[in-house]
């Protein structure tokens, strides 16, 4: 495979997309806006006299077939949670958006009642920049995750109300994409001590359905497993590499679970395989945490470092993006809401960095993220999950479905899309937590 060094030339980003994406190496977005470029979305929108009546956060879950429930380190996850906001107006328009359901679906439903609600009833969604977004004081996350959903939801508001695709408000700086490429997200059944051939049947099986790119995770705890180590993990993405081929794009997932040094003796196989990026290493806490995620980077020339995915706002972002730390940022919309992620993906190209946004969660977030990557100019490429769950598909009339690695977003107001009659009914809410012990390892 040809490879590009993070000093490579700059190119336009749609040209910069298809090279990184078939040759797995570092180069950077451009950094100059196109002339005639908006400065922010709403430049030359005309306000409308619009009020909001009510908001409703409505709590959905769905169980996962026992056969597809998936690790996370000490634990399995059996059903999908969703936190649904819909803002409602004196026009008859109503905004639908997410807020992440990490943020405890039951805590963000009363958050939202006690204190969004009466905030937000009698404003003019046209002010979504200054009642959206995720604050930087919000004190808590079932908080700053409602935020978000609410953020989305204005958003969906404004487009539908000048009668715009929420993608053409966001594309300040040249023409959207709405035909948005997909990477396929997974690798969450599978265990050393259970079923590694998992692990490359998942792998097989996204790329026949058209993904040219493929994200997984480590499995349970290692410090759980017999034979879990570095060394003994390397000849798997040897045996992961030999079956996709040199041209399909590989990503390492690692939810900081590595330490440095692990990270580090991790890093020459990523190289020497030529995986696409490696995301969030090691955690982000500590003083020395930048300075280890710039050591990782300086040992890979070609393999990219992303993160960011729980970072609410720009701010938090700020020294990540300017002392290098990333060569990708990952908001997420149903995190940040729209009006903060766009922001940081502003950053990021600013500063000659890709934004790819995490989604991990249903339909609900994959309209905001989409409608996103396809209006900024430093996009690459969009996380599609491939996990199995009924919220991605079933919550729409007409849903956002992936072909052949891509989603079509459609040229209707707003997000372009509604969610089904009685939602609540088809997805009542489970109670409790959407993980529970796994009995196969020690507690």
């Amino acid at each position: 495979m040809r490879s590009i060094s993070r000093r490579s030339l700059l190119r336009s980003v749609p040209a910069a997309a298809a090279t990184v994406l078939s040759a797995a190496g570092k180069q950077s977005p451009a950094k100059v806006a196109k002339p005639g470029a908006r400065f922010n979305p709403l430049d030359g929108i005309a306000r409308e006299n619009i009020k909001i009546t009510d908001v409703k956060v409505t709590l959905l879950s769905a169980e996962i077939p026992k056969e597809r429930q998936w690790y996370n380190p000490r634990t399995i996850v059996w059903k999908s949670d969703a936190v649904l906001v819909q803002v409602f107006t004196d026009k008859g328009i109503v905004g639908i958006g997410e807020g992440s359901p990490y943020g405890g679906p039951v805590e963000m439903k009363k958050y939202a009642e006690d204190f969004v609600k009466p905030i937000l009833v009698g404003q003019n969604p046209f002010d979504v920049e200054l009642i959206g977004g995720t604050p930087a004081s919000t004190p808590v996350m079932s908080g700053s995750r409602v935020w978000a959903g609410v953020d989305c939801a204005l958003w969906d508001i404004v487009g539908k109300a000048k009668g715009l695709p929420v993608y053409k408000l966001l594309a300040t700086e040249g023409a959207p994409a709405p035909h948005v490429k997909l990477y396929a997200s997974g690798g969450d059944e599978w265990a050393f001590y259970k079923n590694p051939e998992n692990l490359v049947g998942e792998a097989l099986r996204v790329k026949e359905q058209g993904y040219t790119a493929y994200k997984f995770r480590l499995g349970p705890d290692w410090r759980l497993q017999k034979g879990a180590t570095i060394q003994n993990y390397i000849p798997m993405l040897r045996k992961l590499r030999a079956a996709v081929g040199p041209e399909f794009n590989l990503i390492q997932e690692a939810n900081m679970r590595l330490s440095l040094e692990e990270a580090l003796e991790l890093a020459p196989a990523l190289e020497e395989l030529r995986f696409l990026w490696l995301e969030e290493p090691v955690r982000v806490n500590g003083s020395d945490a930048i300075d280890n995620y710039k050591k990782i980077r300086g040992v890979m020339p070609h393999v990219m470092v992303s993160g960011g995915e729980s970072r609410p706002n720009r701010f938090d972002f700020k020294d990540w993006i300017e002392r290098g730390a990333y060569d990708i940022v990952q908001p997420d919309c149903n995190v940040t809401g729209i009006t903060e992620a766009w922001n940081i993906a502003r950053v990021a190209h600013l500063w000659k960095k890709y934004c790819c946004p995490h989604d991990w969660h249903g339909g609900l977030t994959i309209m905001a993220n989409a409608a996103l990557v396809a209006a900024i100019p430093n996009h690459l490429v969009l996380e599609h999950n491939v996990t199995f769950s009924y919220l991605r598909e079933g919550v729409f009339k007409e849903p956002l479905l992936a072909k052949n690695g891509y989603i079509d977003l459609p040229n209707k107001p707003g997000f372009g899309v509604e969610v089904i009659p009685d939602i609540e009914k088809k997805f009542p809410y489970l109670p409790g937590s959407f993980d529970k012990p796994n009995p196969d390892l020690p507690a």
